[in-house]
């Protein structure tokens, strides 16, 4: 489920972001606890792994093997295994 919020007018932000969280909240026990991958920010780093659940580690041996140097590191990165010095 993805909650999207949308208003006019700063004086609707208190408002407006109070039920779209109150939303989340109760919605809360009906979700599957996945994360949408393409629908996390910056700030949400550390929920990429969480997002590809058992493939993530797939991911990063795939990444290790074709892009050690991690060239292609934009949205969402899976970082490859640090290579012994």
């Amino acid at each position: 489920m993805n909650v999207h919020a949308r208003w006019e007018t700063p004086a609707e932000d208190e408002q407006c972001i109070g039920w779209a969280r109150e939303f989340f909240v109760r919605t809360q026990p009906f979700a599957s606890g996945g994360a949408y991958i393409n629908f996390l920010t910056e700030e949400e780093a550390d929920r990429i792994e969480f997002a590809y659940g058992a493939t993530f580690q797939r991911l990063v041996e795939l990444k290790t093997r074709y892009d050690p140097t991690n060239l292609f590191r934009m949205n969402q990165n899976i970082p490859p295994e640090r290579q012994p010095a």
